[in-house]
């Protein structure tokens, strides 16, 4: 599930628990069971609250509620699809912080109109005791799922080299970077139509004089058309012509590309792309790290990290020093060179130091979550990741492409391996079709 779905579904809890609903439902307790998944149970009650949350998702998209007896299958349905995800969630024992649950909670008090949770605790508290601790329990729920889901399907998404390459040659692929071509374009129809698209296509080799290729083959009955198309976006050509063109290099003709009107042949003068050059400022740059341990104190770590600095002041070998004393081992075994580093790649503090350094200089003592640091930019230069940016958007779009996919067959994985019991027979939709 996406985020936006994500969003969705957690308004809508929200208004579950705001809202007062009555609905008729079967005569029973509402503390009975009336559904077993793995190791948890369904109640009446359980059901009950998930029609009352799809009367309001009905009501909003105003469509008409279903008949009672198979809303409550419906209901019940979702209900075992979730308790079987969530059954994930303890298997994996995904961790949720507070502070996030705080954020998501408070996020759908101001979509509720409230501008802090103590004020929308009270409020939802009013009409039913203990809403509030029910709201959090599902909104906990909802982000704990969504971290499995995306644990699950990101694991399940294989994409290689190759299938970057092979994207990037396609309409869609040049599409998505922007990329305009400049095409000829010849249509052959009438007599002997094939015959003469293979004379129009050896002419068009050897000359980009659309209009004088077509008056020469339009004769005996034959037909030919053609256009300088300009430069064009990928995208805005008819897609069974398009994939002909993004494989062709400059001056290149395509194949003969048959249609109901016709026979296409296109020849590509010269490729550009909108998109602007992605240049970045990159350091190359060492360090010393000394962490605090069991049997280092952070006064010890400091005192270490003060005595090293004053030992390359005094003009000892940085690469030497990194790699006697420095804790992170990536690095030491290479003088602490880390090679060149872009922005956004090191913590804050790292950062901040690395960028106000002159090449040369030796930084002194900061201090980060990882430790104590002395960094040294020795080289710094502009360049050029166009390249690497394409391949990290083909990524983007080929893993958003394979995700909805995978995330249907995992969740169809989740509910065929899960053990389900269903006590009420009116409510099973195999025993009782509506």
């Amino acid at each position: 599930m996406k985020t936006k779905q994500l969003k969705h579904l957690m308004k809508a809890t929200a208004l579950a628990v705001l809202m007062s609903t009555s609905i008729p439902t079967f005569a029973q307790s509402n503390n009975e069971i009336v559904a077993v998944v793995d190791n948890s149970v369904i109640l009446a009650s359980d059901v009950m609250q998930a029609m009352a949350q799809m009367q309001q998702q009905f009501a909003a998209q105003k469509r008409e509620v279903p008949p009672q007896p198979y809303f409550a299958q419906m209901a019940l349905e979702q209900l075992i699809d979730r308790q079987a995800q969530l059954e994930q969630v303890k298997r994996y024992n995904v961790p949720l912080d507070e502070k996030t649950l705080n954020e998501a909670t408070l996020a759908i008090a101001k979509q509720n109109g409230f501008k802090d949770l103590e004020s929308f605790q009270k409020s939802i508290d009013s009409k039913q005791k203990g809403s509030y601790a029910n709201l959090r329990a599902n909104i906990a729920a909802d982000l704990s799922l969504e971290r499995v889901r995306q644990q699950q399907v990101n694991s399940r998404i294989k994409i290689s080299d190759q299938d970057v390459a092979n994207f990037l040659k396609t309409p869609q692929g040049q599409a998505a970077l922007g990329t305009q071509a400049h095409v000829l374009h010849m249509r052959i129809s009438g007599q002997n139509a094939q015959a003469v698209a293979e004379q129009v296509k050896a002419a068009l080799q050897n000359s980009n004089d659309v209009n004088e290729i077509a008056k020469r083959f339009s004769q005996n009955g034959s037909d030919v058309q053609g256009a300088d198309m300009g430069f064009r976006a990928l995208s805005d050509i008819p897609a069974e012509l398009s994939a002909r063109i993004a494989p062709l290099a400059s001056g290149q003709v395509s194949e003969l590309i048959p249609s109901t009107d016709g026979i296409h042949v296109m020849k590509l003068l010269e490729r550009k792309s909108t998109e602007k050059k992605v240049i970045v400022p990159q350091y190359q740059t060492r360090h010393i790290l000394i962490k605090t341990s069991e049997v280092v104190s952070p006064d010890m770590a400091k005192q270490m990290i003060d005595n090293l600095y004053s030992r390359l002041k005094n003009g000892e070998d940085f690469a030497t020093l990194a790699a006697t004393f420095s804790n992170d081992p990536g690095s030491a075994r290479d003088g602490g060179r880390l090679g060149w580093v872009n922005l956004g790649m090191m913590v804050p503090e790292f950062e901040s130091q690395m960028k106000a350094a002159q090449v040369g200089q030796i930084s002194q003592p900061f201090e980060s979550q990882f430790g104590w640091h002395i960094l040294q930019v020795t080289d710094t230069r502009q360049h050029d990741m166009t390249e690497e940016y394409q391949q990290r958007v083909a990524r983007q779009i080929l893993a958003e492409r394979q995700f909805n996919t995978e995330l249907d067959n995992w969740l169809r994985e989740v509910r065929n391996n899960a053990y389900v019991e269903i006590k009420d027979p009116r409510l099973d939709s195999k025993k009782n079709p509506s």
